[in-house]
């Protein structure tokens, strides 16, 4: 793709990506825009002085109803927008709509209409099972036959910045004769890729892999914070619940599936081989690098390509009991974990559960997350052209339990 955009080198936004958001700006009521180097495309003026059929989608303090057009729509506002970075003729009619990123606030991007969290990374989910059953098989019987996941709480999802309070619940270490109730002493990270649905499905009807592409929009940034003392008393025998509802941060910037074709590859083999409804159609595993930052150290690269269960299988999981989707659906693939210990995803793993304390930059140790501490996820992707391009970051901040 040719461009007369100067966007500057390391930029996670070149004009391959164009992800979409939604910010306010100036006491302006928030409505949708695109990354686009350091800036953020204001579409709906643009969109207005083009006369773009159906522009008015990005008058939306959300990006629901553009994601609620589907994918001729998806494609065709990208094609228009290519077509634009592309002419120089339209240099100063764009310029003139360009908002620069760092006097905007950016919003949760979608209305989130229901949430799911997978357990996909066979890594994580052995990490997980020598952790807590060292003397029995690391993988449960079920997991290579299908997508593990559990529905999570919608209302709780975040905006990346958003600073989340430490939860309290019962807790019981497995010393103890009763439960206690307190602050959680084990506050965890999940780095995780989400995936947005647009296009909605009737109850009743399950969506095949093949599919994926008509229903989901795009992808962001997830991390689905974890209270792990709570979350151990109480996951047995229905799974998470109140270590997980708390809170769930996800990027401002959702980067839609045509920016990501040239991250595409294809998912590890499965073996025993899955049923006839979760075989790939396509390639949907993604070439995505991840990294963590815990106040400002990198301790962890995580890698997506590796996941076993890719977002295709996920979604036609979620649905094949007849679950419908609807606009602004967020499903994500749970922890991401590579095989090497640079590699984990969670600060349970990376601690190996507290024994092994993660050294910081200013010679701290950490096991699990203080009071304070900031934690960051990033990802990139190879794109268009030779290009390289970014997710943004997922950014939190833990703040004292409230009485």
């Amino acid at each position: 793709m040719s461009t007369w955009t100067e966007v500057p080198e390391g930029s996670p936004f070149p004009a391959t990506n164009l992800p979409y958001g939604v910010f306010s700006y100036d006491g302006e009521a928030p409505r949708v825009g695109v990354a686009l180097g350091g800036d953020v495309l204001d579409l709906a003026p643009l969109a207005a002085a083009e006369g773009l059929d159906g522009g008015h989608v990005f008058e939306s303090p959300s990006l629901n109803p553009f994601l609620a057009m589907g994918r001729p729509a998806w494609s065709a506002v990208r094609s228009w927008l290519v077509e634009l970075l592309e002419h120089e003729g339209y240099r100063d009619l764009v310029e003139s709509h360009l908002v620069p990123q760092s006097e905007v606030t950016l919003q949760l991007p979608f209305e989130v209409a229901d949430y799911v969290d997978f357990y996909s990374s066979q890594h994580h989910a052995e990490n997980v099972g020598r952790i807590f059953r060292p003397d029995a098989e690391a993988l449960t019987p079920n997991w290579k036959h299908l997508p593990i996941g559990y529905h999570g709480r919608a209302g709780t999802v975040v905006v990346s910045g958003t600073e989340v309070v430490r939860p309290s619940g019962q807790r019981k270490p497995p010393d103890a004769d009763s439960p206690s109730y307190g602050p959680s002493v084990r506050l965890d990270i999940e780095a995780e890729v989400g995936f947005v649905v647009g296009v909605p499905s009737p109850q009743g009807v399950a969506v095949p892999t093949s599919d994926f592409r008509q229903h989901v929009f795009g992808a962001c940034l997830v991390n689905d914070w974890s209270a792990r003392d709570l979350q151990a008393w109480e996951y047995v025998p229905l799974g998470p619940f109140l270590g997980k509802s708390f809170a769930t941060s996800v990027s401002p910037w959702v980067v839609p599936l045509d920016a990501l074709l040239e991250a595409r590859v294809a998912g590890p083999a499965q073996e025993p081989a899955v049923l006839g409804y979760l075989e790939r159609q396509a390639d949907w595993g993604l070439d995505l690098s991840l990294e963590i930052s815990w106040n400002g150290t990198v301790v962890s690269r995580p890698p997506f390509a590796g996941m076993y269960w890719t977002p295709d299988q996920q979604l036609a999981h979620l649905t094949v009991n007849g679950a419908s989707l609807r606009t602004g659906d967020l499903y994500a693939s749970g922890t991401v974990s590579g095989p090497e210990s640079g590699q984990r995803g969670s600060f349970l793993e990376l601690s190996w559960n507290g024994t092994e304390p993660v050294t910081l930059a200013d010679g701290s140790t950490r096991t699990f997350l203080e009071d304070g501490d900031e934690v960051s996820v990033t990802a990139w992707a190879p794109g268009a052209d030779g290009t390289r391009i970014g997710f943004g970051a997922v950014t939190g901040r833990v703040l004292p339990a409230r009485p």
